[in-house]
């Protein structure tokens, strides 16, 4: 899809990069059914190509407030479901895509719109962004946004965010290990770009194979993750990335990657 074809978000191809920027500032980026589905559909998209990378930034003064409260309270109980189980697969999505995604997080990324930078493989932030989940403090607690960013920051840190509803700046965000680094905000877009360019460096096939069996093992215990890694490593290491790095290794020589 190209980005006229969305309302809300826009996308664009540069080199080997995706770039998908929500585009709903007068709205603070808040995640309408419309807006998910649109993004969900961009990161599908761009998932078929074969692009090495994806950047998920946003216009405005926000990164993304969250939920959009007008579309949820306009909802019944199979309808509010319905929305969180769209924002649940654009979640999976983001981690089943081949392609590393980086999120590019400037202003506020308030709940949901935390969900989707904890969601995201890396994330470089301006030293001016804001993270939190403020359903601690109001009457929606932020349940789903609690999933992922849980597995980021750990059980203390994950109850501090999630039952004071207290923002976060930048710089603690990245010693929680919310994100990869805090810069500053003239430099967001070449601190991003200098992360992915080494994230993608080597086999697209091999990385791939990578980012699904990591996302895999995560959450199982020690044994079965390495029963996991075991198997899926030792068949990764006959596949033509992998034959043409120990060949370029061995041979002292840079590798040609034909993948």
């Amino acid at each position: 899809m190209t980005a006229l074809e969305y309302r809300h978000v826009l996308v664009a191809r540069d080199g080997d990069t995706v770039r998908i920027t929500m585009n709903r500032p007068e709205r603070r980026n808040a995640l309408s059914g419309e807006h998910l589905a649109e993004l969900l559909a961009s990161f599908r998209a761009a998932g078929e190509t074969d692009a090495t990378g994806i950047v998920l930034g946003a216009h405005g003064p926000v990164f993304s407030a969250g939920h959009d409260f007008a579309d949820v309270a306009a909802r019944d109980l199979l309808g509010v479901r319905e929305l969180l189980t769209l924002c649940t697969e654009l979640m999976s999505t983001i981690q089943s895509v081949p392609q590393v995604v980086i999120a590019r997080v400037h202003g506020l990324a308030t709940a949901a719109g935390c969900q989707l930078v904890a969601s995201c493989d890396l994330a470089v932030a301006a030293e001016s962004a804001g993270f939190a989940l403020p359903g601690g403090k109001g009457g929606w607690f932020c349940h789903t946004p609690a999933v992922p960013v849980a597995r980021a920051v750990g059980r203390k840190r994950l109850m501090e965010l999630a039952r004071t509803g207290d923002p976060i700046d930048a710089r603690t965000a990245e010693q929680w290990g919310l994100i990869n680094r805090a810069v500053p905000d003239a430099e967001l877009d070449a601190a991003v770009d200098e992360l992915l360019a080494r994230a993608t460096r080597g086999s697209r096939a091999c990385k791939a194979l990578g980012k699904r069996t990591l996302y895999s093992q995560l959450d199982r215990p020690e044994a079965d993750a390495y029963a996991l890694a075991l198997e899926v490593m030792a068949a990764a290491a006959q596949v033509p990335g992998a034959r043409e790095g120990m060949a370029a290794f061995l041979e002292k020589r840079p590798p040609v990657w034909r993948d």
